[in-house]
């Protein structure tokens, strides 16, 4: 989970200094990959019952906040 948590921040970086904008989208895309990995591990958190609850409730809202930010901005540029 610390991979593919980290790797969305990368993957945003690497976007931000595309030289194209199929460049900046494939990044993004990238990091929606890695966000959606994450967001199954937070899953399985939640189901094991193994850890503070209201903690992994709260990464959980995060990452689909994120998923549903890097979405649109996904979308936008493929339009």
């Amino acid at each position: 989970m610390l991979r593919s948590g980290t790797s969305v921040a990368a993957h945003y970086r690497e976007a931000c200094r595309a030289r194209s904008d199929a460049e900046f989208t494939s990044k993004i895309d990238g990091g929606l990959q890695e966000l959606d990995e994450t967001s199954l591990w937070l899953e399985i958190l939640v189901e094991s019952r193994h850890f503070d609850q209201p903690a992994v409730h709260s990464l959980v809202a995060e990452a689909d906040e994120l998923l549903r930010i890097l979405t649109t901005i996904s979308k936008s540029k493929k339009h």
